[in-house]
């Protein structure tokens, strides 16, 4: 019997970045996307410029960032601030418990990995520090396939 290999290797230079949650950062998709696709597992490389911020929110699914270097303030929900640099690394359980906002102090460079490959469960919600409601707004639903999907349950 001959088995076919399903490897993928490929050098992160040869994928475009876009936009990606703010101005600032950079998003490039490496696996859990249409070009390698995966059944479970979404990771991104992520770059933020020096003085990005990243409002207080918080995902529906659990998030993992790894650093890779640079240097930022990491604050969750509570107000308690971290500081994260190369080798630091967050989790991030779903829900408002989880939440977190980012002030980028020098260039940022980080691994995002995602527990699902489904972009409508790939939602930031907004945290509002004060009152702590979340909100999304009708455009990122949109752009996440999220207006009408099957339940997750």
């Amino acid at each position: 019997m001959e088995v076919k290999s399903t490897l993928k290797v490929v050098n992160i230079s040869k994928i475009n970045g876009a936009e990606g949650v703010i101005p600032e950062q950079s998003m490039r998709r490496l696996i859990g996307c249409p070009e390698i696709p995966t059944d479970r597992l979404r990771v991104g490389h992520a770059t933020y410029t020096p003085g990005s911020k990243e409002a207080l929110h918080w995902h529906p699914i659990e998030a993992f960032y790894y650093i890779l270097s640079g240097h930022a303030t990491v604050r969750d929900i509570e107000g308690k601030e971290y500081e994260v640099s190369a080798g630091s690394f967050l989790y991030c359980p779903p829900g408002i418990a989880g939440a977190h906002e980012w002030e980028v102090k020098e260039s940022l460079e980080l691994l995002a990995i995602r527990g699902s490959t489904e972009s409508n469960k790939k939602l930031q919600f907004t945290v509002d520090k004060t009152t702590k409601r979340s909100y999304i707004d009708l455009e990122e639903l949109a752009k996440r396939d999220a207006i009408s999907f099957k339940s997750h349950y």
